[in-house]
């Protein structure tokens, strides 16, 4: 029996380990392929937890994280580490998902090594480079290095046609994502998770648990936030919509997990802090995560992966956003851009608060991300193409 050939599945955040998490999972079942993990550790805290949830650990860690490091400083030792791990042990690919510093950074090292890319999550655009940003230029840069590209939609696709990559390395599997978001909550099913297990875990208040968390009917927004172009007069106009619903709507909750960055906790922490109705607790692990947003009433985030996954749970979104590389869902409406101005928000959020028939009909609406069988049909290209 031939040896398997190997697969470096490159990782820095927690998104990037949950997306590509089901990717592994899949390729170990190849009689091909022998993935492992390879972490950058550009986020430690927060990629533990995403790694703890699926059961995994990286089989390398190249421990770049450093306090108050800044892009260029990460991107260049980054490139070098990634490079000289590729040097020394030689993979048939590496595969990379979505936009950080750790996908561009990775794909340029495997392209010096000389090794084929597939990336995972290609040809999401916004056509503004300052917006996301960096990622709208990490991702841009990434496409004319990969072998492979797996595109979530038919958009997706076509981003890529319009920039001249070549139609045989593109292929449409829905996201990644899906297949993750099912798996948990199947092992969240299984468990049987029980709201206080979760509110013990995550420290969220025994009032705020009692009112809204354990019970059936009481109603309450999930609210993430992290993106750079928001840091500053953004995060205080988010936070102002917030206390302006909490007090427009007098039965309402709003539980807010907070990103470790200081540029959003020092806002988040000095406005929001006091509210009895407004929980503010630390990062949520991806299974408390999924049942929080299995829970709530509908969200309010910047978050890719949130757009994508909500609509599997029959939540709508509200992207805290000016710009989304994920226009699928705001034309299937189960997503709707607010931006960051606070007529905005708190109109749009008074709206599915308000009115039980617009709520309930973008509840209803079919995902346009995918079914959960992205990593399967990832799994089986490289197969056939790495014999």
């Amino acid at each position: 029996m031939s040896q398997r050939k190997q697969v470096a599945l490159v990782c820095g955040t927690r998104p990037e380990v949950i997306k590509l998490a089901p990717v592994f999972r899949a390729l170990k079942l190849s009689s091909e392929l022998e993935p492992y993990f390879l972490s950058t550790g550009q986020h430690r805290q927060m990629l533990d937890q995403a790694f703890a949830a699926f059961d995994l650990k990286p089989q390398y860690d190249l421990g770049l994280m450093q306090a108050n490091q800044t892009l260029p400083e990460l991107t260049s030792r980054a490139i070098l580490a990634v490079a000289q791990h590729l040097a020394a042990h030689r993979p048939s690919a590496v595969i990379v998902q979505g936009d950080t510093t750790t996908v561009l950074c990775a794909a340029l090292a495997a392209a010096y090594e000389r090794i084929p890319v597939a990336h995972v999550e290609a040809g999401l655009r916004t056509h503004r480079m300052d917006s996301p940003w960096p990622e709208e230029m990490n991702r841009r840069l990434t496409s004319p290095l990969a072998r492979w590209s797996f595109a979530p939609t038919e958009l997706s696709r076509e981003n890529l046609l319009r920039e001249g990559m070549d139609a045989k390395t593109i292929h449409v599997t829905g996201n990644t994502v899906i297949d993750s978001l099912l798996w948990i909550r199947e092992k969240n099913q299984r468990r049987g998770m029980l709201p206080h297990e979760v509110c013990q875990r995550l420290n969220i208040p025994k009032d705020f648990s009692k009112h809204y968390l354990e019970s059936e009917t009481a109603r309450w927004i999930l609210v993430t936030g992290h993106r750079r172009e928001s840091f500053g007069s953004g995060f205080a106009a988010i936070c102002e919509s917030l206390l302006k619903l909490v007090e427009r709507h007098p039965d309402l909750g709003l539980l807010y997990p907070v990103h470790l960055n200081p540029n959003v906790r020092e806002p988040v922490n000095r406005l929001l802090a006091n509210h009895p109705r407004i929980a503010l607790v630390e990062p949520a692990g991806y299974e408390d995560f999924v049942w929080l947003m299995s829970r709530c009433y509908f969200l309010l985030s910047d978050s890719g992966g949130v757009q994508e996954e909500a609509p599997s749970l029959g939540k709508p979104v509200l992207i805290m956003r000016e710009t989304t590389e994920r226009p699928e869902g705001v034309i299937a409406g189960t997503s709707r851009l607010v931006g960051t101005s606070v007529e905005s928000i708190t109109a749009e959020a008074s709206r599915l608060l308000d009115d039980l028939e617009e709520y309930q009909s973008r509840s209803q609406l079919a995902n346009p991300f995918g079914n959960g069988t992205a990593s399967r049909q990832i799994m089986a290209i490289l197969e056939n193409e790495l014999r």
